[in-house]
Order: C-alpha cells, then sequence, then structure tokens
C-alpha cells in the first residue's frame, strides 16, 4: 500500500513543482514504485516530466469529474518505477463542477484508493491555492511536505496553510501527518538565506528536514527539457539535494538503514 505524500503551500514560487517532479523520480531511482499526480491546472509537473498537457486525452480532471478509473489516465515516464496521472487545463473548471457534488472533499481519496496499492509512494503536486482541488489532496494524503523558499517573505502565509491542515486534520483527515517543512531555493552566498534558515529552523525545530535544495542551475534547466534533473545531470547538486531527500524521507518512515549525505549549513 502505497505512501500519499502531497507537496503543498499555496505561496507560487516556492519550489513545489520542482519537489514534486524530483523527488518522485528520486524514489523511482531508489527503485520505489512511484506516481506523479499532477493535480495543479498549469499542468507543469506534466510538461516538467515530458508529456505535452494540449495532447493528453485523460487526465485528473475526467478522474475527479467523471469518475473515469486513473488506471485509464496514468501514463509511464522515461523514469523505471515512475508513472504519471497528468494534469490538463480542464482542471481549472474542476473545483466548480464539484462544488454540488456529494462529498466533494473525498473525491481525490477515492481515486488515489484505486491505484494506492500498485505504488510504494504517491506524490501529488498541488496548486498554489487552498480551493477545493488542494484540500481533496490533503483529505487524501497521509502527509504533507510544505516548501519553504530561503527568501524574505518566507513565513508569509505558512500560518494560513498551517491553520488549514489543522482544519482537514480535525474534519476530514485525522491521519494527516506534517511529513516535513522543506528549504529550497537556498543559497550559500545569501547571508538572507542563511538567515531564513536559522528562523524556519527556530520556529519549526524538528518538523524541518535536514536536507535543504540549493539554487542549482541544472535543477532549473531540467524542465525545459521534459526530465527530472536526476535524469539531466546525475552528479549536480540538485540532483544530489533530492536524493537525499528522498533518502531521509525513507529512513523516517523505516524503509531503510542508510542516512542521507546531508550538507551542512
Amino acid at each position: 500500500m502505497g505512501k500519499i505524500i502531497a507537496i503543498a503551500n499555496q505561496k507560487g514560487g516556492v519550489g513545489k513543482t520542482t519537489t514534486s517532479i524530483n523527488l518522485a523520480a528520486s524514489l523511482a531511482v531508489l527503485e520505489h514504485k512511484t506516481l506523479l499526480v499532477d493535480a495543479d491546472p498549469q499542468a507543469n509537473s506534466t510538461s516538467g516530466i515530458g508529456f505535452d498537457p494540449r495532447t493528453i486525452r485523460s487526465s485528473v480532471y475526467e478522474c475527479l469529474v467523471n469518475d473515469l478509473n486513473p488506471r485509464e489516465a496514468i501514463v509511464q515516464t522515461d523514469t523505471p518505477n515512475l508513472d504519471l496521472l497528468p494534469a490538463h487545463i480542464d482542471l481549472v473548471g474542476a473545483e466548480i463542477e464539484m462544488i454540488n457534488m456529494h462529498e466533494r472533499e473525498f473525491k481525490m481519496l477515492r481515486m488515489i484508493e484505486q491505484v494506492k496499492d500498485d505504488y510504494d509512494f504517491i506524490i501529488v503536486d498541488c496548486s498554489p491555492s487552498l480551493g477545493l482541488i488542494t484540500i481533496n489532496a490533503l483529505t487524501a494524503s497521509d502527509s504533507v511536505i510544505i516548501p519553504v523558499q530561503c527568501e524574505y517573505f518566507a513565513l508569509e502565509g505558512l500560518g494560513k496553510l498551517l491553520n488549514t491542515i489543522k482544519i482537514v486534520q480535525t474534519r476530514l483527515n485525522t491521519a494527516l501527518e506534517i511529513e516535513g517543512i522543506l528549504l529550497t531555493m537556498y543559497d550559500v552566498r545569501l547571508r538572507l538565506s542563511n538567515q531564513v534558515v536559522e528562523e524556519v529552523r527556530t520556529h519549526f525545530s524538528e518538523l524541518v528536514f535536514d536536507t535543504i535544495i540549493q539554487r542549482n542551475t541544472r535543477l532549473s534547466e531540467a524542465p525545459s527539457f521534459g526530465i527530472s534533473v536526476i535524469m539531466h545531470d546525475a552528479s549536480c547538486k540538485g540532483a544530489i539535494n533530492y536524493l537525499n531527500l528522498a533518502r531521509e524521507i525513507l529512513q523516517k518512515n523505516g524503509l531503510t538503514t542508510e542516512s542521507p549525505q546531508i550538507a551542512t549549513v
């Protein structure tokens, strides 16, 4: 039975999609069967892993709105052990169409339940909002990873997200846990980055992953080639960071005794 992890933060540009693609690819490379679910109408995970959203025939939208069996929409990627449940721009309208549906907050849970036994991990890339699709993702998930960029407004809106998670835990998914807060876009040369790291770790202590995702050109380039950074350049800092994150998650969940190689900050 696969562990379902949502990647969520209503603040845009924090590295949600980058984390979703590269964490999923890293888990797959470490020989864990993984499904990447693109739950963002922008469909960046879909294009970033090598598929044109405009040519997708079946997507998350059809699964949520029309109850299509997700197996009919899932596609194989070029990365061994990694499958994709793609998104399409139609997902923009899903929230409106779902608004009057019975148990609308549980539509994604019902969708994922059909395939979760096929995978070790299911990674859900959420949209930058706290709308119905994101609520669905949190309701369907076992845990949530919150990417936080190492920039000035790092903690802006984080309280609102944590409050939403608390509401979901209380009313919709009592089993939901915070897998961890992930610091992204770290630049070792900037004093501000170090200040943000210190501030986040002071506020949230053990909730913060040891792994930090550093700014990296290869990491930024990879989506333009439609591949993960580990397929683009496995030796670059970005690939090493995400492999370390995958190993840290595996260790946290008792699935490996191998410790990640964490760079100290």
